[in-house]
Formats: C-alpha cells, structure tokens, sequence
C-alpha cells in the first residue's frame, strides 16, 4: 500500500483543531498511533491487486484448506464484523464467542481480532527502552507472537483449534488441488508443490500482500474520517463522547487509542498497538477450568520474550495487545476473551471496575469473585490501577455517568467503515 498522504482541506481546520485541544493526554500506553506517512484516507475505491495478492484473497476465502473444507480465514476474520469474530455466537447455548475449530469439537480459547489496518503495525519490541524500561508494542494476535502479517496467517493454518492441518505438507496438498492451483504455480513456479515448505511460505506471503494491498483492510471510511476532512458533522453526543473518550481526567481512552490527525497529516489508527493489563474479568464460557490461565504476552513463546530474566519477564503477564477501536461497532464480543458483549458494558467496566468490582468479577456460578479472577495471584499487581479512569475505590464517583458512557459509544459507533451519510449499525 503506497498511496498519497491525505492532507485535509482548509474546511477542516476547526475539526482538526477540537480534536488535537481534546487530545492532550499522557501517552502512557506507548507513542504513534497514527497511519504514518504515505498511508491513504480514502480508500473506497476499487485498487487492483497484483497476482500474490489475487492468489491470497483466494487463499483467503478457501475452506477446502482446513481439515474438514469448512473453515477459511475468512470464517474467522468475517468482513460484516470488521474482519474480526465471530460472524455468530456458536456452542450449544449459541452463547460461546470465541470459534469453533475445523474438527467441529474444539473451541477457540481468544476471539478472533480483527485484522484491519495491521498494515501499518511492526514486530514486536520494547519502545524507548530496554524490556525493563520500554514499553512492549507492535507484533500480531494477542499476544504478539508472530512478526509479521504472514507470519500470522501461517498459523491457523496448523492450530488444532483452528483450520487442524496436521502439518505443511497436508496444507500443501490441498493447495495443488485447489482450483487455482494453476495460478499459483504460474507465479511461483511449476514445481512449488515440490517443496511444502517453500510453498506454505509463499502462501503466508500472499496472504500479507492481500491485506497489504486490498482496500478493504484500510478503508479509512467511517463518519469520524469524514468529519476529519470537513464533509460532515458529528451530532452533539458524538462530540461530547469525542471529548471525553480524549480528556485524560474521565475516560482517557485516546493515551492508548489516538483519535489525532498526526503531524504529518496522517489518520489515527485508535491503537498505538502497545500491550496493556485491564483485569479483564473471567469469561467462563470460555475459560471452563479454573486452574488454568491466560497470561497473554508473558507466555507468547516467542525468543525475545523467553530471553527475558524472571521478573522482567514476569510484570508482562497479564497484558494484552490493545486493538484498533476502528470497526468496534461491528463486533458481537470484546476483548482477547470475549468477555463483554455490548460497547456499553465495555466502557462500564472501564469506568466502574474498581468502585464496583463485584458486578464484574463473578465466579462460574455467577457469583461474585476475587478482583482480577482470570489471573493467578502473583500477578494481580500488574494490572493497570494508576491511570484514569483506573485511578479509584470502592466509594469514589465513577470517571464517567451513564449518560457519559453514552456519549463515548455513540462517538465509538462513529469509527464504522462504509458511513455514507445514514448512521450504521452498531453494537451499543
């Protein structure tokens, strides 16, 4: 993706200038956030693709890659949801959100992200500083295991949780007798299917060229986008939310998710793709064992983080990738665990979870539970208590009313692609 550099026009110049006023918040989540410079925000119109990317929109949408032929990339990351999970709750209450593997039994452990506007994320690293110092950013999934788009795509690929090949070289020969196998070997060479792993790199490849190239994935087309380049208004909910979602002292969304028009001209990508610790309460839909937990970056298996000493290595468990807030509106369940199934209930626990724990921290009973109950003890302390609206007690006023949160969701539903002039639908 190499298109010119969005410069708004001079009917934007106020807009421009509410949202950096309201945008003064400490960065604490890590820097960026923005689509650097040579990105495009406005992306609607068909942009062909070159024949790797072609090859991997087909690769995509192929379920006959999977163990059974019921399961592509695409059932996972639906483009009704943003590119992210699930497309429908499945289980036998229909009620489990994160997806069902290729086997029909196995169920996936995290909701599927969305995979929007990852071109413009990088590999895993420790910002401004050593691992005991920076600030974790950049990598793919949840836990930022994998380097880059084609690393990511390589794995469903062989997750028994997921697409359940049981290995490259059955992924391969289903690719030979897929119907475009003929392309594939036109590009890449005749006797590719000769060499499995050879093959299933170019298929990681071309799956990133997809995402790289498609406009899909970069569509920089909400109603947010449009108010940016002066072409439209935001009601007056939406404004206030605006202000609050950038005020550091009610909801102080913007220190990990920028709303900004950067420096150089380019769109806010709400993510500055750093890791944080929410707490984020057991989802026992899930997470049926209660001996078990998910420690997110800490445990990501990757060399960079294993090469950590004991305590440094420790004070990254329980932090999870943050993730684009573009598209929210879209999906049927939040966070890595699937945990809050409304914007509504999102920006209530952001607000109240540490003045009203127990409405949040509920046993497999639905009882309440211990605080911070989907991590073990010895890592409570690293979620993230310091910050707005984080920083209060049992008693203490919330950081945002009710009414506030309205606000800020009606403002969340404002960052749907495809807004052209009639409000979208959006899960409130």
């Amino acid at each position: 993706m190499n298109p010119a550099l969005f410069r708004p026009p001079l009917g934007a110049t106020l807009r421009m200038i509410l949202v950096a006023c309201t945008s003064l918040v400490v960065s604490a989540c890590g820097g960026g956030g923005g689509a650097p410079s040579g990105s495009s925000s406005s992306t609607t119109q068909s942009v062909g693709l070159s024949a790797a990317a072609a090859l991997g929109e087909k690769i995509f949408k192929d379920t006959s890659l999977s163990l059974n032929g019921n399961q592509a990339c695409a059932s996972c990351h639906v483009a009704e949801r943003g590119h992210a999970g699930p497309l429908q709750f499945v289980g036998p209450n229909t009620d489990i959100p994160t997806e069902p593997g290729s086997d029909g039994v196995s169920v996936g452990g995290r909701m599927s992200p969305s995979i929007r506007y990852l071109v413009f994320n990088k590999p895993f690293r420790f910002e401004d500083g050593t691992a005991a110092t920076g600030t974790p950013t950049g990598g793919f999934f949840w836990d930022g295991r994998a380097a880059s788009l084609s690393d990511q795509g390589k794995a469903p690929f062989l997750n028994p949780k997921e697409m359940a090949n049981a290995d490259v070289a059955t992924v391969i020969t289903k690719l030979a007798a897929a119907t475009y196998a003929s392309e594939f070997k036109a590009l890449y060479g005749q006797a590719i299917f000769d060499n499995p792993d050879a093959a299933f790199e170019r298929v990681a490849l071309a799956l990133q060229a997809f995402e790289k190239e498609s406009p899909e994935f970069a569509r920089f087309s909400s109603k947010y986008d449009a108010f940016l380049r002066g072409q439209t208004g935001l009601s007056g909910s939406e404004l206030r939310g605006l202000a609050l979602f950038n005020s550091s002292i009610k909801g102080n969304c913007a220190a990990c998710h920028p709303s900004a028009i950067g420096k150089d001209g380019s769109f806010p990508l709400f993510t500055d793709f750093s890791y944080d610790a929410l707490g984020v309460p057991r989802n026992w839909k899930v997470a049926t064992d209660p001996t078990q937990f998910d420690l997110g970056l800490c445990d990501n298996g990757t060399d960079a983080i294993n090469a950590l000493d004991a305590s440094t290595k420790a004070a990254l468990c329980g932090k999870f990738k943050v993730p684009s807030l573009r598209n929210a509106g879209l999906r049927k369940a939040f966070f890595h665990n699937g945990r809050f199934t409304s914007l509504t209930d999102v920006v209530t626990f952001y607000a109240q979870r540490d003045i009203d724990p127990d409405q949040f921290y509920l046993d497999a009973n639905g009882q309440p539970d211990v605080k911070f109950n989907d991590l073990p003890l010895a890592y409570r302390g690293n979620v993230n208590t310091t910050e707005g609206p984080y920083n209060r007690g049992p008693g203490d006023s919330p950081a945002l009313n009710a009414a506030e949160i309205a606000d800020v969701v009606n403002f969340l539903c404002t960052l749907t692609d495809g807004w052209s002039g009639s409000d979208l639908a959006c899960q409130r």
